[in-house]
């Protein structure tokens, strides 16, 4: 016997994972979700309903992403962090971490933000943003273009910057606390670090934090 209910419920969801595969992995704001499921009449019950089952995963109050179960694409974490406090961009051990120049893995992602410094707890990671004054915000940043997407980080070189610059018990008022801090306590790829650009780091002195322990990175550098 034909099954009405069981072939429109199939095609329903086809649809749904249509919509959502479109998408891709760009967090979605809630007026965004509404629009894409006229069906579903209440707005709330909308996106309840869609995270509740497993579609969309709840990143903040409103900014949620799809599940890449059906989406069929990788998250990055890079693209999510951008998202949920901008302005912001990737920096410090993130960052480092992303270009292959220090060789632990980083479990928070670090940002720079022009804002209040906030932390946010997801169900895909953590996210910890440190303020920056707007004059220092743009030195050294730059836009990574993937396929489908982009996203705002930091240079090696100014996201070297912002970690010192954001490190409490950094002081490094001697080149032996440069070569002791890169070395040893980021274990730094010191063969790519002799190519970085002094400019970037002539810039951060001038409206950075630390202006200090940048100079003497800069100096070791320079050597």
């Amino acid at each position: 016997m034909f099954n009405f209910f069981y072939c429109s419920n199939f095609y329903y969801l086809c649809g749904m994972n249509e919509k959502l595969a479109e998408i891709g992995i760009i967090p979605i704001t809630t007026s965004i979700i509404e629009s894409l499921y006229p069906e579903l009449k209440s707005a709330e019950k909308k996106v309840l309903w869609l995270e509740k089952n497993g579609y969309i995963i709840r990143l903040k109050r409103g900014l949620y992403v799809v599940n890449p179960d059906y989406s069929d694409k990788m998250l990055s974490s890079e693209l999510i962090a951008n998202h949920i406090y901008a302005p912001s961009y990737i920096s410090m051990s993130s960052a480092l971490r992303y270009y292959g120049l220090i060789p632990e893995a980083v479990y928070t992602y670090q940002s720079m933000t022009i804002k209040h410094s906030r932390n946010f707890q997801t169900p895909i990671g953590d996210y910890d943003y440190k303020y920056v004054t707007r004059e220092a915000f743009s030195i050294g940043v730059r836009s990574v273009q993937n396929k489908d997407y982009a996203f705002l980080i930091a240079s090696p070189e100014k996201a070297l910057c912002d970690l010192i610059a954001n490190s409490p018990k950094v002081n490094l008022r001697y080149i032996t606390d440069v070569r002791n801090y890169l070395e040893y306590d980021i274990r730094m790829d010191m063969e790519e670090f002799y190519n970085f650009n002094p400019t970037i780091f002539e810039e951060y002195i001038k409206v950075g934090k630390k202006a200090d322990s940048i100079a003497t990175t800069l100096k070791f550098l320079q050597r």
